[in-house]
């Protein structure tokens, strides 16, 4: 697994576009974030179709070609330089294979940022574009509206990457002791794993220093998830692991017995609690950049700013 393209930081009067690719927006937490941006001195612009409702599934934020042709528009277009998620929740799985992907091709690297259910947009923008993306907070995501951790880090990552090189760990622990090089990918791990054996996936994490999380998923679910990683070869060679947040996923002591039962024998230093995903806080994490993983000091270290 090799570094990809990293695309440009932002300065300050970037334009930046926000798109809601998943699940439906609350109006008041998106003009939160929105003044939020503003405050950065960015010039955030609203996708057409970020406020709409599917007329059917109120789990989506309008049809799957309207999404994807908000994404698709805000990608393309030349003045903008970077697209955040509004959120997530569910619906990215649904209209990707609606994109163009020879004209994100030719729009450009740009910054993408969101987590949760753009896990599958990340895995996406890996695959057919070779682009590193930012696992951050939504856009109008309640995390970000309300913490000042999640905002600061989001926006040191944007205009001053150099500065957060190093994501430690505010509670961590060594579930495997060790420290290993790699390339970063991941995010939520129900949609890795839902994600296998599309055309957008990677098929595997080799070389890799896998960041997961995940959020109201029970123990057993957490360990099918990670059986199926397992028994699909996903995390063969996979250089290290990083867990994230675990919100209402039940008592953490049970789920530290998974963890260790599934990924303690690959081998390789895991680390748990480094504090990004559904959580207070929570931090940014570059995907498909150079970094070494240290389970022992609760730090990942990149190589490289994850904004040229």
């Amino acid at each position: 697994m090799r570094p990809l393209v990293r695309p440009s930081r932002l300065a300050p009067g970037a334009r930046v576009a926000v798109v809601a690719p998943s699940g439906p927006i609350r109006e008041e937490r998106l003009q939160a974030g929105l003044d939020i941006l503003r405050g950065w001195d960015l010039d955030p612009v609203v996708a057409p179709h970020v406020l709409d409702r599917h007329g059917e599934f109120d789990y989506l934020a309008g049809t799957d070609a309207h999404r994807a042709a908000d994404l698709q528009a805000a990608w393309c277009d030349p003045a903008v330089d970077a697209v955040l998620c509004a959120r997530g929740g569910y619906g990215a799985q649904r209209m990707v294979d609606l994109l163009d992907w020879d004209a994100l091709r030719a729009a450009g690297p740009k910054v993408l940022v969101g987590f949760s259910d753009i896990t599958a947009l990340h895995e996406a923008f890996a695959a057919r574009l070779g682009l590193a993306t930012l696992h951050g907070p939504a856009a109008s995501g309640v995390d970000f509206v309300k913490n000042t951790r999640a905002q600061e880090h989001l926006r040191a990552t944007l205009f001053e990457p150099e500065s957060v090189r190093v994501v430690r760990a505010a509670a961590g622990s060594a579930l495997v002791p060790g420290r290993a090089r790699g390339v970063t990918l991941g995010g939520c791990l129900a949609m890795l794993t839902s994600d296998l054996g599309t055309p957008h996936a990677r098929p595997g994490a080799r070389g890799g220093l896998l960041m997961i999380e995940d959020v109201g998923e029970s123990a057993y679910r957490i360990d099918r998830a990670l059986t199926q990683l397992l028994r699909a070869g996903y995390l063969d060679g996979v250089a290290g692991i990083a867990l994230g947040s675990w919100e209402r996923c039940g008592p953490y002591e049970q789920l530290r017995a998974v963890f260790a039962d599934r990924l303690g024998g690959l081998g390789v230093p895991v680390l748990e609690g480094l504090g990004f995903g559904h959580c207070d806080g929570a931090l940014t994490i570059p995907l498909g950049v150079a970094a070494e993983l240290d389970a022992d000091a609760g730090t990942l270290t990149l190589e490289e700013p994850a904004l040229r």
